[in-house]
């Protein structure tokens, strides 16, 4: 039944990515299993993922020494042995990436979250990464400060394939498709080909739930606490109502004229921060064909154990739903939450946590190198 659940969301069209990447995974084959038997057809990471991996140790030691013996700075070190892990990874999907014509198949590797305000170390950052991984389903991480957004267009016109990260609000979302849209056209000035071109864009769900649960509980009525646990996914819902209304009508056209490739919608940060709400809920109400959805192992797990699809056209838990979403939104908002404060909070606190988890992946380098030497 597991396999059955996870190939039924498979076949409504939703590519299965893993939120996780790690050497452990890699050296243990547990990445090999999960391609092999639950479906997964990408990686992503993030600074607070390698600091995670890189804490637990052991998988790492040996290149750490090495890296040591070499004399490698701190710097360079973090940079190695994230690079090894996204090669292997890609290495692990190329037959996928090459049996989906490029869509599927990918691993994501950030910039570093310090440069979130400078467009052309960013640009920079990216295409150094793309060289130092050399292979060509990787995905560069660039977060979708308004101040990145210069980068992400430029980077793109470069040919360099990116994963638009810590996106909430709709307005950003369209901000974001945007500056996509502008990679393009500047990609067609430069001669690149738009085929090879290739993007996601992520939007978180849970983490809205989160803070907006939070200040619903403050208010504390009834109506208030009615609406916990709905934000998210009509947020969602809104997002998707905004990338089909981009990628159609003349601009599009002209683009896909010359072989462009839609900005695939991601749905991310979908594990459940709430307990009470269904493990899966983020899977299920965001069913739809053409999309990704990133998942921690757990709620993977949960999906293959007891996930369902809501029917025939699971497309129609998103499609066609974004006057009830904007009803929802509305409301949430009578009851007394700021929604512009909340994407702000939201993207501040994404921003700094992944600079968080990038010093602390440096120190906890810099103290291994130094236990290694």
């Amino acid at each position: 039944m597991a396999d059955d659940r996870l190939a039924a969301l498979t076949a409504a069209g939703v590519s299965i990515w893993l939120d996780d990447l790690s050497r452990g995974r890699l050296v243990s084959g547990d990445l090999r299993r999960l391609i092999d038997d639950k479906h997964v057809v990408g990686v992503t990471s993030n600074p607070t993922i390698f600091a995670a991996a890189l804490a637990r140790g052991g998988a790492y030691t040996p290149q750490i020494r090495e890296l040591a013996w070499r004399g490698a700075t701190v710097e360079e070190a973090v940079r190695q042995l994230m690079v090894v892990d996204v090669q292997e990874a890609c290495d692990l999907f190329r037959d996928v990436w090459e049996a989906s014509d490029g869509v599927d198949g990918r691993v994501s590797l950030e910039v570093n979250p310090e440069l979130a305000g400078d467009r052309e170390a960013t640009v920079l950052e990216a295409v150094s990464l793309m060289r130092a991984v050399g292979r060509p389903n990787l995905h560069v991480k660039i977060p979708a400060t308004r101040a990145s957004l210069p980068a992400i267009t430029e980077a793109l016109s470069l040919g360099v394939d990116i994963n638009v990260t810590l996106i909430f609000s709709v307005e950003r979302y369209r901000e974001v498709m945007a500056a996509y849209l502008a990679g393009l056209e500047r990609a067609v000035d430069a001669g690149v080909p738009l085929p090879g071109v290739h993007s996601v864009a992520s939007v978180f769900v849970s983490r809205i739930d989160a803070e907006v649960d939070k200040r619903l509980e403050e208010i504390g009525s009834d109506a208030a606490l009615a609406l916990r646990g709905m934000a998210g996914i009509a947020n969602s819902r809104l997002a998707y109502q905004a990338f089909r209304e981009t990628f159609a009508g003349p601009r599009w056209e002209r683009l896909a004229a010359r072989g462009a490739r839609v900005q695939r919608l991601l749905w991310a940060s979908t594990g459940v921060k709430n307990a009470a709400y269904p493990d899966t809920m983020y899977v299920t109400e965001l069913a739809v064909a053409g999309t990704v959805n990133t998942m921690p192992e757990a709620t993977l797990d949960a999906f293959a154990d007891h996930g369902s699809l809501r029917g025939a056209d699971n497309g129609e838990a998103v499609n066609g739903r974004a006057a009830e979403a904007g009803e929802v939104i509305d409301a949430i908002a009578a009851a007394g939450v700021d929604f512009a404060e909340v994407f702000t909070v939201l993207e501040r606190d994404g921003v700094g946590r992944f600079a968080r988890s990038w010093a602390d992946l440096h120190g906890t380098v810099r103290q291994s190198m130094g236990a290694a030497g």
